[in-house]
């Protein structure tokens, strides 16, 4: 993630999802962390296959693990939609898509690595893509990409976690059992 992004700003908010206040990206991150909006896109092929990418060394949080499709932290006062759009775009180079929420959750990780922690209340959001979609990954934000089954990727992180970002498993399970309160904002 580049320096000037720390300085973005993102929303925190208690633990149903309400608003409380706003603080930069590097402060929420900064150990014990802040509860703050979050998103995470899965792009899904008509075949079901998932896209995956291999978080860049760059990134301050969990560089060179593999993670969902892409996902960021909408600005104050931005809509889900917007703000995924604009993260598609910066990180794979991908236009608009159809994204649908299919849950949230509030997931805790520490980054061993790094020293930076996420607390965040994360809502999932599903879109289709094509696999021959041309994408023109940012190589800052984004090392590799690779399209996955769901049901290989779910054993995958139960026997070699430390590969992938510790929300990953969230984000597959909500995808594979969306809740019933899905509402975005």
């Amino acid at each position: 993630m580049p320096p000037s992004r720390e300085a973005h700003l993102v929303e925190l908010v208690d633990d149903a999802g309400h608003a409380v206040g706003e603080t930069t990206v590097a402060a929420a991150h900064r150990p014990p962390g802040q509860l703050h909006r979050a998103f995470s896109v899965l792009l899904v092929a008509p075949d079901g296959r998932m896209l995956l990418q291999r978080r860049a060394a760059a990134k301050t949080r969990f560089p060179l693990r593999w993670a969902n499709s892409c996902c960021g932290h909408p600005l104050p006062g931005e809509s889900l939609t917007e703000a995924a759009h604009r993260r598609l775009a910066e990180e794979l180079g991908a236009g608009p898509v159809p994204l649908t929420e299919v849950g949230a959750y509030v997931y805790r990780a520490e980054d061993p690595a790094t020293g930076r922690v996420e607390v965040e209340y994360d809502h999932v959001l599903r879109g289709e893509l094509s696999p021959d979609t041309v994408l023109r990954p940012d190589p800052t934000e984004v090392a590799e990409l690779r399209w996955v089954d769901p049901a290989t990727l779910a054993t995958t992180l139960t026997t070699d976690p430390d590969s992938y970002a510790p929300w990953l498993g969230g984000v597959l399970d909500r995808l594979l059992h969306p809740s019933e309160r899905s509402g975005g904002r």
